[in-house]
């Protein structure tokens, strides 16, 4: 692989929920390895990363954001939207993030994809506010409520495209992905019940779905000890960072042992 510091690099961050925090061990480990990305397409969780990537939030403080956002918050419980929780009560939670909420106003080009509940299409999302357009991207249902945009209701962007790599092609040189939406051999005990049918045969779809765009990148990030952390477990969340960066690092340490150059 030639140095990639000549070329425009994109970077798809997928959605996964708690397995997203891989994506912030990805990052640290590309910026030890002096990886610079300049466009950013991102799914759910992957939206709210990339956006915080784009505007230069270092990892660390990125870490601290998600531990100390609430995924639960009493006060943010409806009744009069579909959905348990308000995702609209984030706003102001976003906003001390991004004050200016403008696509613009980020330091990297930024892809949002959010699903269009009522007309059932994927839409992208790369100018005009900000914040509202996260928030849609990652509503996953049923739990938090869709986010309304320009009369339309829209939810998580996973529905429709969990690893967006869309945005990306012909518009850069090298195309960097990291997926959290792994999927690996399981016992048979695994699956005992009926939620452990829906959330593996739900995991296999995405998968399913994704795996020609995974394999579509040039560089791909996809450890699979994530599907032992559950996408709504809060408290997987330093796991599942510390899980990112050590495969990202063994991953890029391998490259640079066949002769790859950063």
């Amino acid at each position: 692989m030639n140095s990639l510091k000549d070329k425009k690099v994109g970077l798809v961050l997928s959605g996964g929920g708690v397995r997203g925090m891989a994506h912030l061990g990805v990052l640290r480990a590309l910026e030890e390895h002096q990886v610079t990305t300049e466009v950013i397409s991102g799914s759910s969780v992957g939206a709210l990363v990339g956006a915080l990537h784009a505007n230069s939030v270092p990892v660390q403080d990125m870490l601290t954001f998600f531990k100390e956002t609430p995924l639960f918050k009493y006060n943010f419980i409806t009744i009069l939207k579909p959905g348990l929780v308000d995702t609209e009560r984030y706003f102001d939670l976003f906003r001390a993030y991004f004050p200016e909420d403008s696509f613009s106003e980020l330091d990297k080009h930024l892809h949002v994809v959010a699903t269009n509940l009522q007309k059932g299409t994927e839409e992208f999302f790369d100018e005009g506010e900000l914040i509202r357009p996260l928030l849609a991207s990652a509503a996953l249902p049923p739990v938090f409520s869709p986010v309304e945009i320009d009369n339309c209701l829209y939810a998580d962007g996973g529905i429709m495209n969990n690893f967006p790599i869309e945005p990306l092609i012909g518009k850069v040189e090298y195309i960097i992905g990291s997926n959290v939406s792994v999927v690996k051999e399981v016992e048979k005990k695994s699956i005992s019940s009926s939620l452990q049918l829906a959330n593996r045969t739900t995991a296999l779809m995405i998968y399913a779905i994704n795996r020609q765009k995974i394999r579509t990148c040039d560089l791909i990030f996809e450890p699979l000890e994530l599907e032992r952390i559950g996408v709504l477990d809060k408290k997987g969340i330093e796991k599942a960072y510390i899980i990112g960066y050590d495969h990202a690092r063994k991953v890029l340490d391998r490259y640079e042992a066949n002769g790859a150059n950063f």
